[in-house]
């Protein structure tokens, strides 16, 4: 975690120096994180298995296609809801146990910007007249997974359509790191 944390702070001043125009003042401490020759190798390590994450989430979701649409269930053999299918995929796949309720996965999980979305990144929708109503998962291209009604079953789509772009209610990332604040449980 400090490691993420000196991560994000050296971003965070390198992309303030570079907006503000001013010189950045390298601190000692600062000077030889970036120095140290493991700092490049553990950047490139999280990076590749944040990338493997989040590939074998978009695989284990297309492995559903077809499963059919069924309110409230949560597995392969009888079907599953919007949340049940993200719940089981995020389980399987990562081995995290998101909550039941697409609302409540809206709230344990990050807020980003549509225009970060990044395969196995969360999208949420206003389908039901309230806020996260339905949730998919994105798999890249604008294009995202989900279980979408009664009648229905696991599909990819569109999220430029003007169904789903007229109730797209934001987008959120599924944080792995342990120590963060709003970190799903393991099993």
């Amino acid at each position: 975690m400090r490691f993420l944390t000196l991560l994000a702070l050296l971003w965070s001043l390198l992309s303030f120096s570079v907006c503000q125009a001013a010189p950045l003042e390298v601190t000692d401490e600062m000077g030889r994180l970036i120095t140290d020759g493991n700092l490049l190798n553990r950047i490139g390590e999280v990076s590749s298995r944040v990338e493997a994450r989040a590939s074998q989430l978009v695989v284990g979701a297309l492995g559903f296609l077809g499963v059919p649409y069924r309110r409230g269930g949560s597995d392969v053999e009888t079907g599953f809801d919007c949340s049940g299918f993200v719940r089981a995929i995020y389980q399987q796949t990562a081995g995290l146990l998101l909550p039941r309720r697409a609302s409540e996965q809206a709230a344990s999980t990050e807020k980003i910007d549509k225009t970060e979305l990044k395969p196995g990144d969360l999208v949420f929708f206003n389908t039901m007249r309230r806020a996260f109503s339905h949730v998919g998962i994105y798999v890249g291209n604008g294009k995202f997974i989900h279980a979408p009604k009664p009648g229905g079953e696991v599909r990819v789509e569109d999220l430029g359509t003007s169904y789903w772009a007229k109730r797209f209610d934001g987008a959120r990332r599924v944080l792995f790191e342990a120590g963060t604040p709003n970190e799903p449980q393991p099993q």
